[in-house]
This record gives C-alpha cells, structure tokens and sequence, in this order.
C-alpha cells in the first residue's frame, strides 16, 4: 500500500515524463526517416518504393518481439528486459547510420526494432505495476499521447536534422536519446515487477497465457476496439503522403508540418481524457471517444473532398483516438496485473496487425487512394464500436 501511495505521488513529475519517453522511442524511430528517403535512395543506390522494406521490415519485427518480450517480462521483472531492449536498439541504430547498402540498412531497421519493442511493451507494463484505476489511465494518456504523437513531430525532426547534417544523423540521435532514457531509467525507476509476481516461463506457459487473453471478453473486445483505432492512426500516416502531396499538392515542408498539427489535437485529448474518466466513469467516456472517432470517420465518407474539410474531419478524428486511446488500453490492462507484460504484448501486436490489415485493404481497393482510405476508416471505427459494446456496459 505504502509502494502503491508513492507511485501515484509521483504521477504527474518525472516518472511519467520517463515512461513516455519509452514509449515514444519506437514511433519517433518509426517516422524520423521518411523526410530523407530521397536522399537515402541516391546514397544507397535504390529507389524511395524499395526503401518502403525499411518501414515493413520495422513493423514485422515490432509486432512478433512483443509477443515474446511480454512474457519473458512477467518472468523475470521489466528491469533487464527494459535495458537490453535500449541496448540492442543503440545498436540496430549504429548498423543503420553505417550502412552501405539498403539490405545492410533493413537488417539495421530489425535490429532496431527486435530492441525498441521492449520499451513499447513495457512502459505500459511498468505503469500497470504501479498504478491502477483513476491513476493508471492518467498515466496511460501520457503515454499514449507520447506514442500518438511521436510519428507527427519524427518528420519535422528528421527533416531537419537530414537538411542540416545529413540522414545518418537521424540514426545518431534516436540512438543518443535511447541511451538518455537507460540512465535516466537506470537511476530512477528500475525494478517495477517483484518476484513474488513472477509468472512461470514455458512455450506452453506463454501460449496458454495468450490463448487465455484471447478468450476472456475482459481482454479482447476492448483491445481489439483500440486497435482498430490506433491502426486506423498508423493508416493514416501511410497514407497522408499520397493524399495530401499527390491530392492536395502539399510540399515535404507542408506535410511535416500537417503532420505536427496534429499533435496538438492528440495532446489536448489526453489532457482531457482522464478528466472525463473522473467525471463519466472510464467507459462512458471511451465509448464517447469512439463516437466522435466514428463521427469524424463518417465526415470524410460522406463529404467533401476538399483540403480544408478533410483537416475538420480528420482533427475530429484524431479528438476521438486521442480519447478512446488511453482510456481503451487502461480498460483492457486493469484486469491483468499478474500478466501486465503479455497483456500489454498482446495489444501491442492487435494494434501493430491491425494497421497492416488496415494498410493493405486500402491499397488492394480499386478506388482512388482518398476513397480508399475513408471507406477503411469507417469501417474499422464501425467495428470498433461494436467491439467496445460487446462486452463494456456503462458501470
């Protein structure tokens, strides 16, 4: 009781600054590199399609590393896992600043991933260790604000960064934060997870575990919910490029910039989030996300194709995701302290499988890129709703 009353203390000060700047690592990774594929494509002598393996290559391994660093969290404590996930990014981080060849620089982007999925996985691990109810989704928005808002501001950064010292330097500064995070952990955190939690370790264990997850109600509407929402994020992402360079004529300058407006609507979001929770109750006021989402979602289907309705819709949009985000992943961890790291694992790659799917029926429809992208929008805010009434009742 004591440990948990000190926890909640420190939720608004460095504790939680650090938890987003885990989580964060891996989406500003993600992003930071786009602006300089151009650049990158004459060096290596490839093309800017054939540096697309660097972003699926990136996803692929992020999304399969949770599933094992989960469990072996929940086994042997969120410390070593933590700190070897960073290391192992630092590393993947130096093979891509050093690469001479785009096979080298996909290997590097592996790397990366297979070490920075750690930090993504746990730091929502680490928050369900100390914190739960009111507290946790405070600690949740930000550090779902952090991970949303990352990918919006990583191609200002990288843009900048590739202008001024060229794109191997934006390998030097992910790395350099990486190492930050370590000691700043190291010396102020640590071990989240006591032995006396410990889960056994075993490939039955490990998969009786998830197959448990996967059948309890508890778990999957309310993850599944969320990753239809945040994939639909990663979607849009993907493909605000073509939408808004090809569709709307933006410039580089102009998408970075779109892209960091962003921001402010998913920060503003988590600001309010746990304030409604406070005020509504936790699933009242996730349903209420999904519902502006939806709405935001149903805008763009039935409206306009134009520039200035498109930002509207999209910013009501991201006001719901930025709701539903921290909200949605409280509601799913709160139940699971003993297998916090696999059920954060798990929702981890929902999230990461369900932007894939997303992604890839977009790209398959025989529409133009805008109609596609609004026809998948909307229906996986339809099937998140549905998801979310499956099994959360108002309380």
């Amino acid at each position: 009781m004591q440990q948990q009353s000190e926890s909640q203390s420190q939720l608004t000060g460095n504790l939680l600054l650090l938890l987003a700047g885990l989580a964060a690592l891996g989406s500003l990774a993600t992003n930071i590199i786009l602006p300089a594929f151009p650049e990158m494509a004459r060096e290596l002598h490839t093309t800017v399609k054939d540096l697309s393996a660097t972003l699926a290559s990136f996803f692929v391994a992020f999304a399969m590393g949770q599933l094992f660093v989960g469990p072996l969290s929940d086994r042997f404590g969120r410390k070593w896992l933590v700190m070897s996930g960073l290391m192992v990014f630092v590393a993947g981080s130096a093979m891509c600043a050093l690469a001479g060849s785009l096979s080298q620089l996909v290997v590097g982007r592996i790397v990366q991933a297979l070490g920075v999925c750690a930090t993504s996985v746990l730091s929502r691990a680490i928050a369900r260790d100390l914190f739960e109810g009111e507290a946790l989704a405070r600690a949740l928005s930000l550090i779902m604000v952090a991970m949303a808002a990352a990918p919006g501001f990583s191609p200002l950064l990288g843009g900048a960064l590739n202008s001024v010292l060229g794109w191997r330097s934006t390998f030097g500064v992910v790395a350099l934060l990486a190492v930050l995070l370590g000691m700043r952990y190291w010396s102020q955190l640590g071990e989240t997870h006591g032995a006396d939690k410990r889960a056994a370790l075993s490939m039955t264990a490990i998969l009786k575990t998830y197959g448990e997850l996967l059948r309890d109600r508890r778990f999957i509407a309310p993850a599944l919910s969320v990753s239809l929402v945040i994939g639909s994020l990663y979607m849009f992402f993907a493909m605000a490029p073509a939408i808004l360079m090809a569709g709307f004529g933006f410039a580089p300058l102009g998408l970075s910039l779109f892209f960091a407006s962003t921001v402010f609507v998913v920060f503003g979001a988590g600001i309010l989030a746990p304030k409604l929770a406070r005020r509504w109750g936790q699933i009242r006021a996730a349903r209420a996300g999904i519902l502006i989402a939806l709405a935001g979602s149903l805008a763009l289907l039935f409206g306009w194709e134009d520039v200035y309705y498109f930002s509207f819709a999209i910013t009501v949009f991201l006001l719901g995701m930025g709701l539903i985000n921290p909200l949605g992943t409280a509601i799913t961890l709160q139940p699971f302290g003993q297998k916090a790291g696999a059920a954060s694992a798990l929702l981890g790659f929902l999230q990461m499988g369900c932007a894939a799917v997303a992604i890839g029926i977009a790209a398959s429809l025989s529409v133009p890129v805008y109609a596609a992208f609004c026809i998948v929008l909307a229906t996986n805010l339809g099937l998140s709703l549905l998801a979310f009434l499956f099994c959360c009742t108002p309380q």
